[in-house]
């Protein structure tokens, strides 16, 4: 019965019963176990092996560079970061909300470390997201409007529930890509989360877009459904006495 049901797993696509039917079989034998029993471990294996695919495919999706996780970053580094308040923002309540967080910082501070950990915790609950640096966001906005895909590329990004962009700060832009910028923001303001780790304070957005009217609007839309989380102190770069684990490096 084994070598008739293992065809038939394969043809159906039931990868993670096909894993675990030989052993299943087996232990049916040796402990005697009812059929409703047996069906129920192989579907209990069966939906086990469909979390773990989707999961690996969101985590691929989301090309996140570094392996960062919060449990991983050292707070004990930054004594005057409001370490609740990130444990809080892990529960991915602003996620359900559809609230953006922007962390502020100089260089080094740690900023992205703690954005990627919660971009890659929203993942490990099932979210959508995607990671992308700044300057390459806004030059993939740029080339789109070559073969005039700028809206479908948009349409796309609007569609993750938390979309991470990081380091906007001394960037090179055109005036197109400020405009699309703004049009990304706008279609997903008040529907989905956006992570930004910056550099700059917000009065030196202005500066950055050049365009005040919009960089108003921006603002205006960006904060109102907004956490924005100062992480001060010298730069995790710098080296320490004693061995430190991997550390975020902005």
């Amino acid at each position: 019965m084994k070598e008739n049901l293992r065809p038939l797993l394969t043809k159906l696509k039931l990868r993670g019963m096909e894993r675990v039917i030989d052993s299943e079989c087996e232990r049916a034998q040796k402990e005697g176990s009812g059929i409703p029993e047996v069906i129920y471990r192989l579907l209990v294996e069966e939906d086990r092996y469909r979390e773990e695919r989707s999961l690996e495919h969101r985590l691929q999706q989301a090309k996140i560079p570094w392996s960062w996780t919060l449990q991983t970053f050292p707070f004990e580094r930054k004594p005057d970061l409001n370490r609740s308040q990130i444990q809080t923002l892990a529960g991915l309540s602003f996620v359900e909300r559809a609230q953006n967080v922007v962390f502020i910082g100089d260089p080094g501070t740690g900023k992205t470390g703690l954005a990627v950990g919660l971009l890659r915790q929203a993942i490990l609950s099932g979210y959508r997201c995607r990671f992308f640096n700044a300057q390459d966001l806004l030059d993939q906005l740029y080339a789109s409007l070559a073969d005039r895909s700028t809206q479908r590329f948009i349409n796309t990004l609007s569609r993750y529930a938390v979309l991470l962009i990081d380091e906007v700060g001394y960037l090179t832009l055109k005036p197109e890509q400020v405009n699309a910028f703004f049009r990304l923001m706008e279609e997903r303001y008040g529907r989905t989360s956006t992570l930004i780790t910056t550099n700059l304070e917000y009065n030196d957005w202005y500066s950055l877009f050049q365009r005040k009217s919009l960089v108003d609007a921006l603002l205006n839309r960006l904060q109102h459904y907004c956490i924005t989380i100062h992480v001060p102190g010298p730069s995790l770069r710098v080296p320490q006495e004693q061995d430190q684990s991997t550390v975020p490096s902005s």
